[in-house]
């Protein structure tokens, strides 16, 4: 009996672990800012405070809290380690600088990882590519999460490639796509499916220029949408710094 209270009270730790990281977002918390209190966040979410520490503790093991004695609980990056296991969200606090640094090096990296993916996939890995390019679609119209089929459609173009390098650059590519879809939602879905149905036509027909120019205009699309953000966000700070004089 003792033993299903303690796993009842991991399960309810893991689901506010996942309110707290709503709140961080929604707020919107950045890098050093503090958290309500203990007793503040329990009522907040109508928990037990022993549960509100099981999710705090949770989420310092990822990397996305920091407990600092006596001070309180503060944000220490805006992505769990799973989703950013370079941890570049704890290292540059500028999210949108962050997010066009890592589009500079995919467009360095990506369409060269499907030109050679259209040159290398088997049969087995275009069915594969297909069936993920699908099911990605299938969560963006339905309004789903579709961040990590995404991830796992990219993934898979690099595998294609047969280059063991290039996998090893995944983790680049997976922490492009996490800040991205953070900071954009699902703004681009037109332009991600079909973009998406281009790179995997072209990698299905062996077409490695195709492949490489598709890649190129589906992450041309992203990066535009990015700085139209970035602008809108300045704009709004500065609307707000000239109310507060």
């Amino acid at each position: 009996m003792e033993t299903k209270k303690k796993d009842d009270r991991k399960l309810l730790g893991s689901q506010i672990e996942d309110r707290i990281l709503e709140y961080i977002k929604e707020k919107p918390l950045e890098v050093g800012d503090r958290l309500p209190n203990e007793f503040e966040l329990a009522e907040m979410f109508e928990v037990g405070r022993s549960t509100i520490r099981e999710a705090v503790k949770g989420l310092v093991t990822k990397g996305v809290l920091q407990v600092r004695r006596g001070a309180g609980t503060y944000v220490s990056s805006l992505t769990p380690a799973e989703d950013d296991p370079l941890r570049l969200n704890a290292k540059l606090h500028d999210r949108f600088k962050l997010a066009l640094d890592l589009f500079d090096v995919r467009l360095i990296l990506e369409p060269e990882i499907a030109a050679k993916a259209a040159v290398y996939a088997t049969d087995e890995d275009i069915a594969t590519l297909k069936r993920l390019c699908k099911e990605t679609e299938e969560l963006y119209l339905a309004d789903k999460d579709h961040m990590p089929k995404d991830i796992e459609f990219h993934t898979w173009i690099a595998r294609c490639s047969k280059n063991q390098v290039m996998e090893s650059l995944i983790p680049i590519i997976n922490s492009g796509i996490n800040t991205f879809v953070n900071l954009t939602g699902r703004s681009l879905r037109t332009e991600t499916i079909t973009t998406h149905r281009a790179i995997t036509e072209a990698i299905a027909n062996h077409d490695s220029t195709g492949a490489r120019c598709a890649m190129v205009m589906h992450l041309t699309y992203n990066r535009q949408e990015l700085l139209r953000r970035r602008t809108a966000y300045k704009a709004q700070g500065e609307t707000k710094e000239e109310k507060e004089q």
